[in-house]
């Protein structure tokens, strides 16, 4: 009987996670946007440029009668048969989450596909996470190399996603919204899936079509050591033209708003967390675990996007795998706890899992097999233990991207 109520809350987590995927999903976001008939999609006609992990979700939901042309870029392995068939479109497959000659190639294709365009036709951008390392033209004085490394630098060392943009668009010709040296007059529309904190345009795929807002973010710049620093290029506060729309059309909040809905529907008394979850990925989990605690029989959700501390060869994982690793090892000696961390980008990390679920048997499944948590802990190696206990989450892209989502419960 323990071992059905465990299989059947489990169940019900992955169901849950699962609906937030679908109410965010670009295909059906991009959709319900065209059918409310929003200024952002009253244009007739549009050449299309879909970037970033959901560009070909979010192509799906474009009418077909509204399409001219367009250009797809996106991570390998993300583009569809369907979709590189299509004669009408140019379709791109590039590097993530560090940027590689891939995406040099592909901003030099981008390029030419906006100088090559008709004058006055429209564009509609369809932009999501993913874009700020798939797509680059460089500032003069960085080199691919440089890039690289820098990126590198910026992953292992727990830099904030914001902080990280902010750092792109001072490296970068056409990100700050540098592509509308491109574009002329023209009209433009501008779809977004947000997978930043405050949903700042600017920081979604580092702000091909906007600046930052404000010019105290201008000048702030993270520390960094001194070779990159003394490189980086000021930002430009550039005005698009007047015919320039644009919307948010999913977000981490809607995603953490249709798990809550899923959870009631399978009658769990359910609270979702409004703050955005952030830092360390071990330290969040002891967080999570301490609000199960004090809170028996409330099924919790959080959103966010944690980071990790890389020792000095990491084995195989990512955030949420780590973070799930960490949960693990704090609710062993709790009863009937089930914990859930996974991105809704269907990636986590190097890895092909999206995240894990673990339990209070996970750790009891290990030490069967000689396994020790805590090692795989300090050695950023969470994929093979979490493989090994069977506690992966796989579901190949979804796409949407809107970050990482816990969902999480004791005593059910």
């Amino acid at each position: 009987m323990k071992a059905n109520k465990t299989n059947k809350v489990k169940q019900d987590l992955l169901t849950i996670f699962h609906a937030a995927i679908d109410a965010v999903a670009g295909k059906q976001v991009v959709k319900n946007e065209f059918k409310q008939n929003k200024p952002t999609t009253s244009k007739e006609k549009y050449h299309i440029i879909a970037i970033g992990k959901a560009a070909d979700s979010m192509l799906q939901g474009v009418p077909d009668k509204k399409i001219i042309d367009g250009i797809v870029i996106s991570k390998h392995g993300h583009i569809s048969q369907s979709l590189k068939q299509d004669t009408r479109f140019t379709c791109i497959e590039s590097d993530h989450p560090i940027p590689k000659q891939a995406s040099i190639d592909a901003g030099k294709k981008l390029i030419s596909y906006l100088r090559n365009l008709p004058p006055n036709n429209a564009c509609l951008f369809l932009i999501s996470g993913g874009t700020s390392s798939l797509v680059e033209v460089l500032h003069d004085g960085w080199t691919l190399q440089d890039l690289s490394e820098l990126s590198n630098y910026l992953l292992a060392n727990a830099f904030p996603i914001n902080e990280i943009n902010a750092i792109r668009r001072k490296t970068s010709k056409i990100k700050g919204g540098g592509l509308w040296h491109y574009l002329d007059q023209r009209p433009v529309s501008c779809l977004l899936i947000s997978d930043v904190p405050d949903n700042n345009p600017a920081d979604v795929g580092s702000g091909l079509l906007f600046s930052a807002s404000l010019p105290e973010e201008n000048q702030k710049l993270p520390k960094l050591p001194q070779k990159w620093l003394s490189k980086l290029k000021p930002e430009k506060k550039i005005k698009p033209p007047n015919d320039f729309n644009w919307k948010i059309i999913a977000s981490l909040e809607n995603a953490k708003q249709a798990a809550a809905q899923q959870a009631k529907k399978l009658n769990y008394k359910t609270q979702v967390i409004p703050d955005f979850l952030h830092g360390i990925a071990s330290e969040v989990a002891k967080d999570c675990v301490k609000t199960l605690k004090q809170n028996p029989a409330t099924l919790f959700i959080w959103g966010g996007e944690t980071t990790v501390l890389l020792p000095k060869n990491p084995g195989k994982g990512g955030r949420n795998q780590h973070l799930a690793l960490a949960a693990a090892i704090q609710i062993n000696k709790m009863e009937n706890c089930y914990l859930l961390a996974a991105g809704t980008d269907g990636s986590d990390g190097l890895s092909s899992a999206t995240g894990a679920l673990v339990d209070s048997q996970t750790l009891n499944k290990a030490h069967k097999k000689n396994l020790d948590a805590q090692h795989f802990l300090r050695n950023a190696n969470s994929n093979t233990f979490l493989q090994a206990t069977d506690s992966l989450i796989i579901t190949g892209e979804t796409g949407t991207n809107v970050m990482d989502l816990i969902i999480a419960i004791r005593n059910p």
